[in-house]
């Protein structure tokens, strides 16, 4: 058809322009003329084929969305649909159903992506996560799940902080300080045995630790027998503060205070802290007192105030304090979730009619015919003679008649049959498919239809000026009719479900009544009203409403109508099938669920009812610039001599304190050198000192290992033919980038008679550590053969290396040297 009209406008032009060339003489103007005509010609073509092939691929493509919908293919929908609207964005048909087709395909690829990661996949999880986010940048959840699915493969993306507000506070404000955090110089595990004053006990343990102690002047010592093994620093005090009825602060970073733990000394030792909260979900007045009666409650903080305006709220108490209503605060400032229901209203109507038979005549009448006389008339003129007939007509019968009636007298009436052969079937369907989108526990309510007025009274008003008012005032009540739909939804997050409470209501006006003179409109209506819990995407269906009425009417003779034959002769049947079916059918999708975290579901310890108080777990690592250590501590007990200087060649002097059980010797702990307080034991008669002979010869067991990449083994370091040994220092040697040194543990040479032994050991450089292991002070040596320690390795890397002992200096108990053959011993770790 383009090209039959493109040809005939060719056509056409070509004889304008031969037309306008005649008036022209010169044949080239004419050429000329014709060649711009093509020209012109070939442009009209293209621009008439360009057109209508842009709008009929733009259709095709919007043609191959409404397929895919109506499969629920929702991703290729959305990729039709984005096609179509982009060749053709002004075309509005396009534009709503690429918005529609956005949202669910975004929903695809959560739900896509929430089995993938069930299934453990969480790379491609990630990648539809994502995909969900490009094409929805509005889904959060989608953004949620690629938080959770980022979280769980350890490879989060560092987000961008929200800029905060810088107010000039003052130089004051601007130099303040937070509360003082301890950070003792050494972090390793204590081991103590004391029976002792609680001053005493704690100067010990911030000796241990590195920090200082102050005692509040008021406090009052007591006497307490303490047994920790192997345990941290905080909770070593917190041990102590239990058992003294006492409690600790930190003044700072390497000073605590320890006062009497009353009510009176907590509100005058405890430091203060303000913060502000900044509530980024939490908006309505209401919810922002809800969180301070919380914080009121179960922080038993008093001075805490809200700013509604602000969406925030301002808080002062004791560093714990405000620590706990942190935690709180953020476990309550979480945004709502929140739901999209596809609800689907599907009514259909059906009515079937049947109407077979004759219907013959049922009545007849008789009537007395009138009579009738005629009379003629003629008139003679002068061109003929006309003759006019007369007739007339009477009602009456006479009684000279009334014998002589006859069956021409009479005249019957009877209607004609009629033969109905008729059959009708009508059919109605109504869909309506709306979305509801709403918050948690926030109702939603969806109207579609008229208001039709519907008259609730009538007054008349009271006597006027002139006289009684006629008029008669009505007062109407409007009434929704149409599709009203109230929903209320309660997401469950942990358990992906969602809680509806709906109403729903079908109405429509069937008819009118004539109420004391006012017109008044019929509604019927289909409503259900329940509440149901559903999973994300289950589809339901609420109601199925089905209304059947089946009528049948027989017209025709009797007993002929009821003849299996004749009936269809002698009557007419009448049959009528009325159907109405009416279905609800909701669908949830969560769009938004709560986004509740492990630290949020955490318990914590938070002290006891008369004070909050925060245990802290002991810190990772050494603070200060001191190494990290793994080990347990160890220092001498009450009673006991100082530790020899040769297991601590550079250690400090001993500090001595006076106590009711005699005098406690407490080594000052550098940084790098552990210690462990153990019970005294009676000292037994020291062997004699010998150090002549042939030299001991210290060795390793295995002398050979060959571990895998990964694995753990233990070396054992040997002693044969020693002789007195009461102490055995030595300095190792291997090669870290092959190995690493987990532990040390005590052997069974030194302690083969009961006694305990103290094991040391520090590291001094890549590949070099320094272990010690010495018996108690009194406690005499020992001789023989045997394991004075053990060693644990981890393999790094594959690669040989040789454990040697690059020095010993083993001592008796006189502290004279003992002479020693060191060996070594050789590690291929595959």
């Amino acid at each position: 058809m383009h090209l039959l009209h493109l040809q005939s406008l060719e056509q056409t032009l070509r004889a304008d322009s031969k037309s306008r060339g005649s008036a022209f003489s010169d044949a080239g103007k004419t050429r000329r003329s014709g060649g711009w005509w093509r020209t012109v010609t070939a442009f009209v073509m293209v621009l008439t084929l360009a057109l209508p092939a842009a709008a009929d691929k733009a259709k095709g493509f919007y043609d191959k969305g409404q397929d895919a919908e109506a499969r629920q293919n929702w991703e290729q929908a959305y990729e039709f649909y984005k096609q179509a609207y982009d060749l053709k964005p002004k075309e509005l048909r396009y534009r709503t159903a690429f918005e529609r087709s956005k949202f669910q395909a975004a929903v695809a690829h959560v739900h896509r992506g929430q089995q993938l990661r069930e299934s453990g996949d969480l790379n491609k999880a990630l990648a539809e996560f994502m995909r969900a986010a490009q094409i929805d940048p509005s889904s959060d959840v989608a953004r949620q799940e690629i938080q959770r699915t980022q979280e769980m493969d350890n490879s989060k993306v560092p987000r961008s902080a929200a800029p905060s507000r810088i107010t000039d506070l003052g130089k004051i404000a601007a130099e303040a300080e937070g509360p003082p955090e301890l950070k003792p110089i050494s972090n390793v595990p204590i081991t103590m045995r004391m029976n002792e004053d609680s001053k005493n006990v704690y100067t010990a343990i911030g000796k241990l630790a590195g920090i200082n102690v102050l005692f509040d002047p008021d406090y009052v010592s007591r006497r307490i027998t303490i047994d920790l093994n192997n345990i941290s620093l905080y909770q070593a005090l917190e041990v102590v503060a239990l058992q003294s009825k006492t409690f600790w602060r930190p003044v700072t970073p390497n000073t605590i205070i320890v006062a009497a733990d009353t009510k009176a000394k907590r509100t005058e030792v405890e430091p203060n802290v303000v913060k502000t909260f900044y509530l980024s979900n939490l908006a309505a007045t209401t919810e922002i007192q809800d969180v301070v009666n919380t914080l009121r409650t179960v922080v038993e903080i008093t001075r805490v105030i809200s700013l509604p305006t602000q969406n925030a709220i301002v808080i002062r108490g004791t560093p714990d304090q405000v620590a706990l209503a942190e935690k709180l605060v953020n476990d309550l400032d979480k945004a709502r979730p929140e739901v999209i229901v596809d609800i689907a209203v599907m009514q259909v109507s059906r009515d079937k009619l049947k109407n077979l038979g004759i219907s013959p005549p049922t009545t007849a009448s008789i009537q007395l015919q009138n009579n009738v006389t005629t009379s003629t008339t003629t008139t003679g003129t002068t061109t003929g003679t006309t003759t006019t007939p007369t007739t007339g007509s009477t009602n009456s019968v006479t009684l000279n008649k009334l014998a002589n009636l006859t069956s021409n007298d009479f005249l019957v009436t009877i209607p004609g049959a009629t033969a109905n052969f008729l059959f009708t079937d009508s059919d109605t369907k109504i869909i309506q498919n709306p979305q509801i989108r709403a918050l948690d526990n926030q109702k939603a309510t969806l109207k579609i239809g008229d208001r039709v007025p519907v008259a609730t009274g009538s007054f008349q008003p009271g006597i006027g000026g002139v006289g009684i008012n006629p008029l008669v005032n009505t007062q109407f009540q409007y009434i929704d009719v149409g599709v009203n739909i109230d929903v209320t939804p309660n997401v469950h997050t942990l358990s992906n479900e969602v809680t509806l409470k709906i109403t729903m209501e079908v109405s429509s006006v069937s008819s009118h009544v004539n109420i004391g003179g006012i017109d008044q409109p019929v509604i019927g209506q289909r409503r259900v009203e329940h509440t149901i819990r559903l999973r994300e995407g289950e589809v339901s269906l609420m109601g199925g409403m089905l209304e059947e009425d089946l009528l049948k009417s027989v017209n025709g003779y009797p007993f002929l109508s009821q003849v299996p034959l004749l009936k269809y002769l002698f009557s007419s049947q009448n049959t009528e099938r009325r159907t109405n079916e009416i279905v609800f059918v909701l669908v949830p999708h969560i769009v938004r669920s709560q986004d509740v975290t492990e630290a949020n579901l955490r318990p914590i310890d938070v002290g006891t009812a008369n004070a909050i108080e925060l245990r802290r777990a002991a810190p990772k690592g050494g603070n200060g610039g001191s190494a990290s250590m793994t080990r347990p501590v160890t220092a001498q007990a009450p009673g006991q001599p100082p530790i020899p200087p040769a297991q601590q060649p550079s250690a400090p002097a001993t500090t001595t304190t006076q106590a009711a059980s005699g005098q406690m010797n407490v080594p000052p702990i550098s940084p790098t050198q552990p210690t462990t307080i153990t019970p005294a034991t009676p000292a037994p008669t020291p062997a004699p000192s010998t150090t002549t002979g042939s030299p001991a010869i210290m060795s390793f067991d295995p002398p050979q290992v060959a571990p895998a990449v990964g694995s753990t083994f233990a070396v054992n370091v040997t002693v044969n033919g020693a002789n007195n040994l009461y102490s055995m220092p030595v300095q190792l040697s291997y090669d870290s980038k092959s190995l690493q040194l987990l532990n040390v543990s005590n052997g069974n040479f030194l302690s083969r008679d009961g006694q305990p032994v103290v094991i040391v050991h520090r590291e001094d450089g890549p590949g070099l550590e320094q272990v010690s292991a010495t018996r108690p002070p009194g406690s005499g040596g020992v001789s023989g053969s045997g394991t004075v320690f053990t060693l644990t390795f981890m393999a790094k890397a594959a690669g040989q290396s040789t454990l040697s002992i690059t020095k010993a200096a083993a001592r008796d108990p006189q502290m004279q040297p003992v002479q020693v053959t060191p060996g070594q011993a050789m590690v291929t770790v595959k």
